[in-house]
């Protein structure tokens, strides 16, 4: 079943659209009409379900790239207006196609093939990563033996929390809170550690998938994350890094 999110202020290209897309495939799930820039917002912040949003450009209380300066829309979008001024800079945004009103049924048909093929692409790629997470699996560390003063510490990788570097230094901080000196780079680390429970967050993180407490829409389409322990500094996912990070965070699983 294809879930599908319009947006849109004009009752009858509402009611056009929905009678297309019945008529592709008569499964299709009208999840949300909404009519204006405002209501967007409200509905994107709640990080809706949905396969696939249309689009209209002029709502009633302004243009829909406004909507973005608001919230992150990480759901794919099909543009459908009668201003064709505005296809490069909704290429900017999450969109993979611009169908400029009216459009006929056949050509929404091809924008709804493209989306079936990127989203198989990208349910391949999540598929791959997650064998090579398997692969990777034998070769990874499960035990640390840190020197600590005088001692030698074990700790396990289930007890990790994070590790940070900071001014060349890095130290390896437990979900208990204790903190200790490691004698690896976060490079070599990366390299060594259980992919499955792990991740490059930025330069200065690599963090355990049991401490993540819950995760924050950032400025300029990043994440910021929460642990379950405090940090030295906020945790932030680049743009370019979140969907990566959201492929681990949905593949991963936990013992």
């Amino acid at each position: 079943m294809r879930r599908v999110i319009i947006v849109e202020d004009e009752t009858a290209a509402v009611v056009n659209l929905r009678s297309m897309l019945v008529n592709i495939d008569p499964d299709v799930e009208i999840v949300e009409v909404l009519e204006s820039v405002a209501d967007a917002v409200e509905s994107f912040s709640a990080h809706p379900e949905a396969d696939v949003v249309f689009m209209d450009i002029h709502l009633a209380d302004g243009d829909s790239f406004r909507i973005f300066q608001s919230v992150d829309v990480d759901i794919p979008i099909i543009f459908t207006t009668a201003y064709d001024e505005y296809a490069l800079q909704a290429f900017k945004v999450n969109s993979i196609d611009y169908l400029l009103k009216p459009f006929k049924e056949e050509e929404l048909r091809r924008a709804l093939e493209k989306l079936d093929r990127l989203t198989a692409s990208e349910r391949a790629s999540q598929q791959h990563n997650r064998e090579r997470m398997v692969r990777e699996q034998g070769d990874a560390m499960y035990t640390m033996l840190l020197r600590y003063k005088d001692k030698l510490i074990p700790v396990t990788m289930d007890d990790v929390a994070f590790f940070y570097t900071s001014e060349e230094r890095v130290t390896v901080t437990t979900l208990h809170g204790d903190t200790y000196p490691v004698d690896k780079t976060l490079e070599a680390l990366s390299q060594q550690l259980p992919a499955e429970r792990f991740f490059r967050a930025n330069r200065q993180f690599i963090i355990s998938r049991r401490a993540v407490k819950d995760i924050a829409v950032w400025f300029g389409s990043r994440l910021a994350l929460n642990l379950t322990i405090d940090t030295p500094e906020r945790i932030i996912i680049s743009k370019a890094r979140v969907p990566e990070f959201k492929g681990w965070m949905q593949s991963v699983h936990t013992d």
